[in-house]
């Protein structure tokens, strides 16, 4: 979908220290082959800081960073790909009380690493609806101007430094790191503009990430490991079951070319990748040849230290690129990601503005 009229005011990370992959394999964390095939040189690990504080963190440095008051926002989305806290308690409204501290309403896109990108697409229909409504301009029962709101804020946050889970296995085809990100959606302008986003899904793939596991009732005492339910498939090939077939990288291409049609622009009008922090295999299949891109042009210099930290790693690569100066006012650049689902999305920006 094309949008005109929607960008992105400011935007923030929290990120924690790293340990590197190469004391994981001293401490007998991480197996020496599985590191030299990964690429990886690191991963982040916040120790005992809650996913929704580092969310928020990030939050308050997109706030600062974009120029917006409080009374300026419509909604706040949060997203974490991993549990937030008690359950039956709000994660959403503990980050909003700890940013914006406003009455509006605070929702959790459950999309695992997409949600910040899907929640983009949610904060342009809340201000596009908005710009669009014909309200008159006055004062609510809660305070907040019917028409006046012009931002949302989105908000990404996780620490997997949990007891039921293990970074370092979970998955060959990432580590899994703690951070946060956000970024303020605004109607009135920013450092860049967001030409067009959009998603493609392929849900015949869904039980991929299911594996053996029951859905009801739920096993929550199994944690998350995406390692042994491919071995649950592997066993079942083996028997003569053939897994569900399909390839993310068929989405992730596709999804790009739809969107940077719509946006105008095109892989060779864009100047940078923003992709998840996947080891180098899988990022290389599942996202730069099928994009016809090199690592260079995306962000793994970035994300081969600090890992996969969930919906929030194309954001974060955003914030690297842009307050680095290695993107400019002009410059077309893609952000990509995929979750189960099986779903890929991206957004297409143009910078506006140098950082300062």
């Amino acid at each position: 979908m094309r949008f005109d009229n929607l960008y992105l005011a400011g935007i923030g990370s929290a990120l924690p220290g790293t340990v590197t992959t190469s004391e994981a394999v001293s401490r007998g964390l991480y197996d020496p082959a599985d590191r030299e095939m990964s690429g990886m040189l690191g991963v982040m690990v916040a120790g005992e800081t809650p996913a929704v504080d580092l969310a928020a963190e990030a939050g308050n440095i997109a706030i600062k960073r974009s120029g917006h008051e409080p009374g300026d926002f419509v909604a706040l989305l949060h997203s974490g790909s991993y549990h937030q806290g008690p359950d039956g308690w709000s994660a959403p409204h503990y980050v909003l009380r700890n940013t914006v501290d406003r009455p509006i309403t605070a929702l959790e896109v459950r999309q695992g690493c997409l949600g910040m990108l899907s929640g983009l697409q949610i904060a342009a229909g809340l201000l596009t609806n908005r710009s669009h409504a014909g309200l008159p301009d006055v004062e609510g029962d809660a305070g907040l101007s019917d028409t006046g709101a012009d931002a949302v804020l989105l908000t990404a946050g996780d620490n997997y430094g949990g007891p039921l889970v293990d970074r370092w296995n979970a998955s060959r085809m990432f580590l899994l790191a703690d951070g946060g990100a956000a970024v303020v959606a605004s109607r009135r302008g920013g450092f860049a503009k967001v030409l067009a986003a959009g998603a493609v899904s392929n849900p015949a793939m869904e039980e991929l990430h299911r594996g053996g596991e029951t859905l009801f009732p739920p096993d929550l005492s199994r944690g998350l490991n995406f390692e042994e339910r491919t071995a649950w498939w592997r066993a079942r090939w083996a028997e003569g079951v053939a897994p569900p077939m399909g390839h993310l990288g068929e989405l992730v291409a596709e999804v790009a070319e739809r969107t940077l049609e719509e946006a105008g622009s095109s892989i060779d009008r864009v100047k940078r990748v923003c992709h998840v922090g996947f080891t180098e295999g899988p990022l290389t299949a599942i996202y730069l040849d099928p994009l016809g891109v090199d690592a260079a042009k995306g962000t793994w210099e970035l994300t081969r230290t600090t890992g996969h930290a969930g919906a929030g790693d194309p954001f974060i690569g955003l914030e690297w690129l842009w307050t680095r100066g290695d993107v400019e006012p002009g410059d077309h650049v893609l952000l990509i990601g995929t979750a189960p689902g099986m779903e890929a999305a991206c957004a297409v920006v143009e910078i506006t503005e140098r950082s300062t």
